[in-house]
């Protein structure tokens, strides 16, 4: 419990950024919503962070992180709170205080804390997206799966911007992805990117052979990246890439 305190205080402080990252010209981040399973932090113009819990037996009361993007009333949603009432929280904070249409929800792998709040953005009949692998691991293991597959890249309509979905690559999962906001050149990296100084992690169902490699590719395709979202703790700059990079590669 103490943990979870610690890390829930770090959170409300506002102190989201990874050391060195942060510049006094850049958005400030504003905690625009707060309960005790989900908070949300605007940490640009048009992107917000949503941040619930998830209940683990190796690591405790874990932080999960998500992303959404807006643009002109519509926005989409990166990974799902980990469980239905917090995800509902979530939609109704898009639609009565963003006054928000919800465009798609995209959870980037197969876990809990991507995919365990998706049931309500069914029932609102909220299209929902996934990797083919993250929908046959999803019915494999006998939880709620996306309803609409891709197979390497996924561009999704926001106003009259867009964002992106693609996959790079092994390493926290098979069938991890990112998401990418081109006009904020904002990357949620989920859990494959790690927060600066972040052991590995669960290895479950890793391939940490491939996730330095796979991580490159990401941060090759994206240059101009100025925030980055780990799956879990602090979001940063490219540094979080060059981290999680340096973490595996001796594997």
């Amino acid at each position: 419990m103490k943990i979870f305190q610690f890390v829930l205080t770090f959170l409300l402080c506002g102190n989201l950024y990874s050391q060195n990252t942060f510049s006094p010209k850049e958005f400030i981040p504003i905690e625009v919503y707060r309960s005790e399973d989900l908070i949300i932090i605007q940490i640009s113009d048009n992107a917000f962070l949503h941040t619930s819990f998830l209940k683990t037996n190796d690591f405790g009361k874990v932080p999960c992180n998500g992303m959404v993007v807006r643009n002109r009333n519509e926005v989409v949603v990166f990974d799902t709170p980990t469980n239905n009432k917090s995800a509902e929280d979530l939609i109704n904070f898009i639609r009565n205080k963003l006054h928000c249409k919800i465009n798609a929800v995209v959870p980037t792998h197969f876990h809990d804390d991507c995919l365990g709040g998706l049931a309500p953005f069914h029932k609102l009949k909220i299209p929902s997206f996934g990797n083919f692998s993250t929908i046959e691991l999803a019915k494999t293991n006998n939880v709620v799966a996306p309803q609409n597959a891709f197979n390497d890249s996924l561009k999704l309509n926001v106003g009259n911007t867009y964002a992106v979905v693609k996959y790079f690559g092994q390493g926290h999962t098979k069938d991890n992805v990112v998401g990418y906001f081109p006009k904020e050149n904002i990357l949620f990296g989920g859990c494959l990117i790690k927060e600066l100084q972040a052991t590995k992690g669960y290895l479950g169902d890793a391939n940490v052979g491939e996730w330095s490699s796979t991580v490159e590719k990401v941060k090759q395709q994206y240059p101009n990246v100025k925030i980055v979202i780990p799956g879990h703790g602090k979001i940063g700059g490219k540094d979080l890439l060059d981290f999680t990079i340096k973490l595996f590669e001796s594997n």
